[in-house]
């Protein structure tokens, strides 16, 4: 709880900024912070890592969210073809940059703590889970695009501050901007969306800190 509180004050976040949901995953995963987890040691455990813990953070943060804001109707939902075309969409999508992020985060995180040298390696294990994922049928447009946007950021990209300089500010965005909620209704959930997606990255983020003995 104290943690809890520490991130509120870090985010400038009321508790009305936070859905109860949010707040029920957070302490799950607190009492799971209890239970021994295996040290990530080498790169196929970080390339794990990245790939289990992206796609929870996407499933959990869209699906919440897309529960909380259409209620009991949620389930009704998954028999329209149009809307789980649209929830599909927006789950690779979101995805492709959770994993931009966490890979961002965790070598910039390396680099700094644990004199890491082999930056390059960022960009191989990006690209291989990217292409791994085609045989789960992520379409072949996104894997192209999360390519080419992994590039263009790896060009700016501060290896040295990353890792605390908002690093999952782009991925929280992409959940807003993809989820396929009506405008005018996504303007009055912006920013319990967008804390939403940052309580969960925090827990990965403690996780990861935890875990890693390069």
């Amino acid at each position: 709880m104290v943690t809890l509180l520490k991130i509120m004050q870090k985010y400038k976040l009321s508790w009305r900024d936070i859905k109860f949901d949010d707040f029920k995953v957070y302490l799950f995963a607190l009492f799971k912070a209890f239970i021994p987890k295996k040290k990530i040691k080498n790169y196929d455990e970080l390339e794990h890592f990245i790939q289990t813990k992206s796609a929870w953070v996407t499933q959990v943060t869209l699906y919440s969210y897309l529960k909380t804001r259409m209620g009991t109707r949620y389930v009704l939902h998954f028999d329209n073809d149009e809307f789980m075309e649209s929830v599909n969409k927006a789950k690779w999508n979101i995805y492709a940059v959770s994993l931009q992020d966490l890979t961002f985060f965790t070598f910039s995180y390396l680099k700094v703590h644990f004199n890491l040298d082999e930056i390059h390696k960022a960009k191989d294990i990006f690209f291989k889970i990217l292409d791994d994922e085609t045989t789960n049928n992520m379409p072949l447009d996104i894997i192209k695009d999360a390519k080419k946007n992994f590039d263009v950021r790896l060009q700016s990209i501060n290896w040295d501050k990353y890792y605390r300089d908002l690093p999952f500010n782009s991925s929280a965005l992409s959940l807003y901007e993809w989820a396929p909620i009506a405008e005018e209704l996504k303007t009055l959930d912006r920013k319990i969306v967008l804390n939403s997606a940052i309580l969960k990255w925090d827990v990965i983020k403690k996780e990861f800190e935890e875990r890693i003995k390069f």
